[in-house]
C-alpha cells in the first residue's frame, strides 16, 4: 500500500554508514519534529492551549483529537473551523492551528490543559487524580462487545505496518491504527510522539462523525500508557492492542473501565492484561499467583 505522504513529514539529511571498516556517506530522510501551537477561539476570546511537538501533516486532525481526548470539545457539532494560520499572518504560522467553537456555546473548562503548554511528542502527563477525574467525565465502565478472533489480533501489527508510509520511508515513526472487529484497516496516522498519532486518528473519526468508537479496536506502536488509554476510553474504544508493555496506570484504567488490554502483540503470541471476554475462544488455563 503507497500513501502519499504530507508535505514537510520527512527531513533530507546526509549520514556516514560505518559497515566492516568502510565508511561510506550517502543521503538518508528524517522524520520531521517541529512545534504545533493549538489556539481555542470563541467570540474574542483567544487563547493557546497546547504546543507540542509532532511530524507535519493532519494537523487540523491533532488539534481536534486532542480538544475532544480533553473534554474541550464533546462533538464535531461543537467546532466551526480548524485552520492553519494564514500564510505571513505571523512566523511560524505553519505551525499554528486555530480551533474556533460557536460563541454562543458554553465556554470550556481549560484548566486540565495547563499541564500541555508545552510537551515534548513523547510525553504523557498524568497520576491517579487523573482517574477520579475521568470518573467524572465516564459515569459507566463499557458494555459488553465486541467479539474479536485471535487471528483477527495477531493480525493488526502487520496491517498497521503496512499503512505506514512514513515510517517506511525514515523509521522514526510511531503510529496509530483503527480497525473493525473483522481486522478491516479503517484509518492510519502517523507521528513522531504516539499520544499524537492517536489524537490525529480520534480527530479523524470525529470529523467522519464516527464517534463514540464502540465498535472499534485501536492497535498503537509501542506501549500503552494512562494517557493512551484514557484517549481511546473518552473514544469509547472498547478493544486498545499495543506492540510493547502496558504501564501499571493503564491497566489498572482498562479494569475500571471495562476495557479490553493487549500487549506485546508480536508474531503469534500476546499478553490480555483486561476484559479477556471479548477475545472469541479464549480458553483461560490455570493461573499462577501473581507476585
Amino acid at each position: 500500500m503507497r500513501l502519499r505522504l504530507p508535505p514537510r513529514s520527512q527531513t533530507g539529511a546526509r549520514v556516514w554508514r560505518v559497515e566492516g571498516g568502510r565508511v561510506e556517506e550517502r543521503p538518508d530522510q528524517l522524520a520531521t519534529e517541529e512545534p504545533l501551537e493549538i489556539r481555542l477561539l470563541q467570540g474574542e476570546r483567544r487563547r493557546t492551549v497546547a504546543v507540542t511537538m509532532r511530524t507535519p501533516g493532519a494537523d487540523a486532525e491533532l488539534a481536534a483529537g486532542f480538544l475532544f481526548a480533553e473534554g474541550v470539545v464533546d462533538g464535531r457539532e461543537r467546532i466551526l473551523r480548524v485552520d492553519h494560520l494564514a500564510d505571513g499572518a505571523e512566523p511560524g504560522c505553519s505551525n499554528i492551528v486555530e480551533v474556533e467553537l460557536a460563541a454562543d456555546g458554553p465556554v470550556p473548562d481549560l484548566a486540565s490543559l495547563e499541564r500541555h503548554f508545552f510537551s515534548t511528542s513523547a510525553c504523557g502527563v498524568c497520576g491517579k487524580a487523573g482517574l477520579e477525574k475521568l470518573h467524572l467525565r465516564i459515569a459507566e465502565p463499557l458494555p459488553p462487545g465486541p467479539e474479536v478472533s485471535p487471528e483477527v489480533v495477531r493480525s493488526l501489527p502487520d496491517l498497521l505496518r503496512q499503512a505506514q508510509g512514513l515510517f517506511a520511508a525514515t523509521g522514526g515513526l510511531h503510529a496509530a491504527g483503527l480497525f473493525d472487529p473483522a481486522g478491516a484497516l479503517l484509518a492510519a496516522r502517523e507521528d513522531v510522539g504516539r499520544h499524537n498519532a492517536l489524537d490525529k486518528l480520534l480527530g479523524w473519526a470525529l470529523f467522519a462523525g464516527l464517534l463514540p468508537l464502540r465498535d472499534h479496536l485501536v492497535m498503537v506502536s509501542g506501549r500503552s500508557s494512562y494517557e493512551i488509554l484514557q484517549k481511546c476510553l473518552v473514544a469509547g474504544v472498547p478493544v486498545v492492542c499495543a506492540v510493547s508493555a502496558p504501564s501499571s496506570l493503564a491497566v489498572e484504567l482498562a479494569n475500571r473501565f471495562n476495557v479490553t488490554l493487549i500487549g506485546f502483540l508480536r508474531g503469534d503470541r500476546f499478553n490480555v492484561y483486561s476484559g479477556l471476554e471479548r477475545l472469541a475462544g479464549a480458553a483461560v488455563q490455570p493461573s499462577l499467583p501473581i507476585l
